[in-house]
């Protein structure tokens, strides 16, 4: 879209056509051609830049949490830090993991249908070794899971999963449960191929070695959430308590300040030869009428309408009506 002029643009483009100064053709014109952002539809992006910023922001708390996590099973120094939040799409997803791996299905109540949580052969090997006694350091062999391994790295993943209630506790209160486990990517059929799944992809480093886990969210399962994943949403505050609690405490600590309150009836200009000649019951003539209202002026500053009358045995001036500063000194 063309920029818009604005009328003094357009006042001197005419006034140099009826001075003969510009001729029309040199008149700019808007491009022809425009810039044309190429879309595939086989792969819409439903995820927008807020969404993939919400997710990214509630799993870097979520690796700050499963590093503590991982630290406390395994007796040493876990380091887990995001690395990506990308969309793409199940078929693309389930194409990049190993096979086998392990491929934890799970359920997020209230958000809809399941959710993966894949763990690579050589994160669950490393934490299985050191969970058996072992130092974690040896070289990994590419083998079969048996049920043993299954059942140890299952016990692990469950608190590995259970510890997204406390990363996504901020925007939304969900109760990860477990549906199941699989070893080969391509026989879990939850989803259609072309189907776009939000991947968060999370380094592990373990001692002298780095691995990855990825956590594959369909789009089907927080498209009735979306509007709660935008940051500004994130950090509203949703207890009417709090706020309220809030606003007391800070009338409390403004009440305690001192300022300066003139209400001003209006104004005159004198000459220096008339103020010398004033005396004692003299009458200046303002610039108001007695009912227009007056202005009240906060240090040197006006900021209310007010009208001028008696309260009890004082004189007062009752509140009209704010200035609004902006709409004076627009234009």
């Amino acid at each position: 879209m063309a920029d818009v002029l604005s009328q003094s643009e357009i006042d001197a483009l005419l006034a140099a056509l009826s001075a003969g100064e510009l001729s029309p053709d040199e008149v700019p014109k808007e491009e022809e051609k425009q810039k044309v952002k190429p879309y595939d539809f086989r792969s819409p992006q439903k995820f927008s830049k807020d969404h993939i910023r919400t997710l990214e922001l509630i799993h870097d708390n979520y690796a700050r949490i499963i590093s503590n996590y991982l630290t406390a099973q395994v007796r040493m120094n876990v380091k887990v830090k995001i690395e990506s939040v990308q969309q793409i799409t199940y078929e693309e997803f389930i194409h990049s993991v190993p096979n086998p791996t392990i491929l934890t299905v799970f359920r997020m109540p209230p958000l809809s249908g399941s959710v993966l949580f894949e763990t690579n052969p050589a994160f669950v090997f490393q934490v299985i070794d050191v969970l058996l006694g072992g130092s974690g350091m040896g070289k990994i062999k590419n083998r079969e899971f048996t049920d043993i391994d299954k059942n140890i790295i299952k016990v692990v993943n469950s608190g590995l999963i259970y510890n997204l209630k406390l990363a996504w506790e901020d925007v939304l209160e969900v109760h990860p449960e477990i549906e199941g486990l699989e070893t080969n990517p391509a026989l879990n059929q939850t989803l259609a191929p072309n189907e776009p799944v939000a991947l968060i992809t999370f380094s592990v480093e373990m001692g002298k070695s780095s691995t990855f886990i990825n956590i594959c969210i369909p789009y089907l399962s927080i498209e009735k959430v979306l509007d709660k994943l935008v940051v500004q949403y994130w950090f509203q505050e949703s207890d009417e308590d709090v706020l309220q609690s809030s606003r007391e405490q800070l009338r409390e600590r403004l009440n305690i300040i001192d300022v300066k309150l003139t209400a001003v009836l209006g104004s005159a200009s004198l000459t220096v030869d008339e103020f010398l000649k004033l005396g004692v019951g003299d009458v200046v003539t303002l610039n108001e009428k007695t009912s227009s209202p007056v202005k009240l002026v906060v240090e040197d500053e006006p900021y209310f309408y007010g009208k001028p009358g008696i309260l009890g045995k004082n004189m007062g001036v009752e509140i009209l009506d704010i200035i609004d500063k902006d709409v004076e000194n627009y234009g």
